[in-house]
């Protein structure tokens, strides 16, 4: 067996970004400030802009405070460790959760549950990125996917019941949302012009415009080449997200099969579609999270409904080297592997 789980630093990133405090142009106060810190189990890269003061440190506390206050299902103070330890009853939850859980509900029933944030325990029964990857037996599958269905969770206001023995794991949106924190935060802060956040690969943030008005590009991982070139870039504007789900962040080989992390909440298997990757930008991290989840999950004919839905563009890389772009991202992705072949998403 070949346990596979790569630093998503290492697999998609933002370009041309520097690594210490310098003025970005002589003849202006603007500064940039980067920083590489550790948040939600992965590498956070930080590019600020701003006319004050470094703000990258404030910002790391901001993302790791949102992942023990809120989603951490291993943190028994997080909210989401203690709506689980209660299940079976009703339990009060702060407007901030609230309002996540009204808009990650509201994506499972849009998607048909193509994306589910009550799969938990099956993701920790494969054990994917643990100590003990493995296929599980099916009757241990058949048993947990009892308790899955995010139908069998009720919202009632900032009232949250889970039926006895089922668990909300938001995992699958927590970078998102950590991103729309911080884009909330800057929004607050006058003195901030800019910012490219990525965390860990997976979910970036544009906020903002340099101060030379350039582009912030990118780049998206080839999925079949994580340690060489990148596939191509995609150019964001300032208030966009980007989150990119693959078959290639998480895995383990056994038998010349490749077991990913995506997994579908109907079987309980990862989800072999002749997929390898999705990206999806739009003006939210936690829907930009989300949905490339369920976009991956889908395929390519069945997302494109639920992308038009939510005013997303994506990009869908599959196992025959075809790179397909909905209409809106067309002029904004830029081939760099001559590899692959790009299409129009239909």
């Amino acid at each position: 067996m070949k346990i596979r789980q790569k630093s998503m630093a290492l697999l998609c990133g933002v370009l041309c970004t520097g690594m210490m405090a310098v003025p970005v142009l002589a003849d202006t106060e603007v500064q940039k400030y980067t920083n590489t810190d550790f948040a939600m189990d992965t590498v956070v890269s930080e590019t600020l802009y701003t006319t004050g003061k470094d703000l990258n440190t404030t910002i790391g506390e901001k993302i790791r405070e949102i992942e023990t206050e809120f989603l951490s299902w291993t943190d028994e103070n997080s909210q989401i460790a203690k709506l689980n330890a209660a299940s079976g009853e009703t339990t009060e939850v702060s407007e901030e959760l609230t309002g996540y859980l009204e808009q990650i509900f509201q994506l499972a029933q849009d998607s048909d549950g193509a994306f589910d944030p009550t799969i938990g325990k099956i993701i920790r029964l494969w054990d994917i990125t643990g100590e003990d990857p493995h296929v599980p037996e099916q009757s241990e599958l058949d048993e947990l996917l009892n308790d899955v269905g995010y139908q069998k969770v009720s919202l009632d206001g900032n009232k949250v019941t889970l039926e006895k023995g089922m668990t909300l794991d938001l995992g699958a949106t927590g970078k998102g949302i950590g991103c729309d924190v911080v884009a909330d935060f800057l929004k607050t802060q006058k003195d901030v012009s800019g910012m490219i956040l990525n965390l860990g690969g997976s979910s970036v943030m544009a906020y903002g415009e340099k101060p030379d008005g350039s582009d912030w590009k990118v780049a998206v991982t080839d999925p079949r080449d994580t340690e060489g070139d990148y596939l191509g870039a995609i150019t964001l504007e300032g208030g966009e997200f980007l989150s990119t789900s693959g078959d290639y962040e998480k895995y383990f080989m056994e038998d010349g099969k490749r077991y990913h992390h995506i997994l579908d909440p109907k079987t309980g298997y990862p989800v072999w579609n002749g997929l390898d990757s999705v990206t999806v930008v739009c003006d939210s991290g936690l829907l930009a999270d989300g949905l490339s989840t369920a976009c991956f999950v889908l395929g390519m004919d069945d997302a494109m409904e639920l992308l038009e839905k939510y005013n997303a563009e994506a990009v869908f890389v599959d196992e025959d080297k075809n790179v397909y772009l909905t209409d809106g991202i067309k002029d904004r992705f830029e081939l760099m592997k001559n590899t692959y072949t790009v299409k129009d998403a239909k």
